[in-house]
């Protein structure tokens, strides 16, 4: 086996396996920002709370499958906005390393108003 070989070889398996880890966490990442969108969605709409932002979040997260692990929503709403926090940890290849991803979205909160009204 000749001198390149043994230099060349663990450069291309690096090179796969940081690709590799950089596909998990960008999906981890596109997850948790459209679970976050979810849970405000739910968050702001008519007559709903920041539990059912949460909720809406969690059952997003759920139906993605292993993708984000240990994932927690929280979920905050004011009179004017909804905003829904998702932290997790991605995927790894790369043993002892666990990744953390926080995403956060905010909705303006659904209300009625007398016409001509602003906001």
């Amino acid at each position: 086996m000749s001198i390149e070989m043994v230099v060349l070889l663990p450069a291309l398996f690096a090179v796969l396996f940081l690709g590799m880890q950089a596909a998990l966490y960008y999906h981890a990442r596109t997850i948790a920002i459209a679970a976050a969108q979810e849970g405000a969605r739910a968050a702001a709409a008519n007559q709903a709370g920041s539990e059912d932002g949460v909720a809406a979040a969690h059952a997003y997260l759920a139906d993605a499958g292993d993708s984000l692990a240990s994932s927690k929503a929280s979920a905050r709403r004011t009179a004017t906005t909804a905003t829904v926090t998702v932290r997790g940890h991605a995927l790894s290849v790369i043993p002892g390393w666990r990744p953390v991803i926080t995403q956060r979205a905010s909705a303006e909160v659904e209300r009625l108003t007398a016409p001509g009204e602003t906001r």
